[in-house]
């Protein structure tokens, strides 16, 4: 309930303007918001009482069970310290900046050997001096497991179950790290926010369930509801920056965020329909995408798309697998496993301190001989955002 003051009639024309302004700002910030970040359901299941480390649960928009049309929540005014679409993000100050970095060899076992001389840093083409440079495997985890609820997942959907919820009991910890189980169509449902329940977690992976597929009449009547229409489509893009705005930017900074991504990575309903703008906003985040590309092969529309896959894992920091069996499914969850606990947290001072809220490439390169006829394969992130009060651009960021 709100209380107002009365107010003095010479202040009614002044007063009324004001909130036709508001009023434009809103509808025009809630247009943004729905051309951004899709729309986004409430959980299917009672909400969990969060950990410590866990952030408060978003509040979700009214679901379309319960109300004829659901909308995305508006989004905020933009500060200096948010993005251009409204989401808070976490810029790194020109001061430090930290690179999480995973060395494999050409076997893809992790190498846990390299020393500080070992390899050389550098930001836009100029080499940096290194300030710390440590083993990390003991930091608190967040992570977010995606599942794909497309009808291209109808097939498989039941060795992703299994698979995640060995994932979740051999790299959870209690009172230590946090996940959240979010699914996906054209529109994102939270099934589960952070929680370092395993229980809690395995129920809502169990719970998921494909409610349309190719042959469903709701997804090939024209004239259907767009609230039903919607989940037929996949917006795979979308339901990233979801999860990064509204589960994992509210946690801890010395947090390592993950996100695990489950989907073929067929966009047909993000706008644009490319990955760019996930990557861009998990960066933002510092939140690393690993992606498993999987799909029923028995579909006949729509593709594996690699290459997109390819681009949010390693754009991030991650890397994408795609299993070809169960085995293979397994073998990929327990690889991600091992990477979040085998990695190297590098630090420095950028030489380059100008607040211009821009892009920073960032490069990792090996310097000793002998490391270097190993060939290995380094994985971290390809840049960031320097603080700033200048938006950022959209950067080329092709390797």
């Amino acid at each position: 309930m709100f209380f107002r003051r009365p107010v003095k009639p010479a202040r009614v024309p002044a007063l009324l303007l004001l909130c036709a302004l508001a009023a434009l700002l809103s509808a025009s910030a809630l247009s943004a918001g729905r051309a951004q970040s899709g729309r986004i359901l409430p959980p299917t299941a009672p909400q969990q009482t969060p950990t410590p480390a866990a952030a408060p649960s978003p509040v979700p928009t009214p679901s379309p069970e319960a109300s004829p049309k659901a909308s995305p929540a508006p989004a905020p005014t933009p500060t200096p310290d948010e993005d251009e679409d409204g989401g808070d993000v976490e810029r790194i100050d020109t001061d430090l900046a930290n690179v999480l970095l995973t060395a494999t060899d050409k076997q893809r076992r992790f190498v846990t050997t390299i020393g500080q001389g070992d390899i050389r840093i550098l930001e836009d083409g100029v080499p940096q001096q290194l300030l710390a440079f440590q083993r990390e495997t003991d930091l608190p985890l967040s992570l977010a497991v995606l599942i794909d609820l497309s009808a291209s997942q109808e097939g498989v959907l039941k060795d992703e179950q299994e698979a995640a919820r060995t994932f979740i009991a051999s790299v959870l910890r209690p009172r230590k790290d946090s996940a959240s189980v979010v699914s996906f169509t054209g529109v994102t449902r939270i099934e589960q926010p952070l929680t370092d329940d395993r229980d809690a977690l395995n129920a809502a992976v169990e719970r998921v369930k494909i409610l349309y597929n190719l042959k469903s009449p709701e997804c090939n009547d024209e004239d259907v509801a767009e609230e039903v229409r919607i989940r037929c489509l996949t917006a795979v893009w979308d339901s990233i920056i979801v999860t990064n705005r509204e589960i994992l930017s509210h946690t801890p900074e010395r947090t390592r965020r993950a996100i695990i991504l489950l989907s073929d990575g067929d966009d047909t309903h993000s706008v644009p329909r490319v990955p760019y703008r996930a990557v861009e906003d998990s960066i933002k985040n510092n939140t690393v995408v690993y992606a498993i590309g999987i799909r029923d092969n028995s579909i006949d529309v729509g593709e594996l798309k690699k290459d997109y896959l390819r681009t949010i894992s390693e754009e991030t920091g991650g890397r994408a697998f795609f299993p070809k069996n169960k085995a293979e499914l397994d073998a990929a969850f327990a690889q991600i496993g091992q990477e979040l606990r085998s990695q190297y947290l590098l630090s420095y001072a950028p030489s380059n301190k100008t607040p211009d809220g821009r892009f920073r490439r960032v490069e990792v390169e090996i310097t000793n001989p002998t490391l270097r006829k190993q060939k290995l394969r380094l994985f971290y992130r390809q840049g960031y955002f320097a603080r700033g009060a200048a938006t950022p651009t959209q950067a080329t960021r092709n390797q």
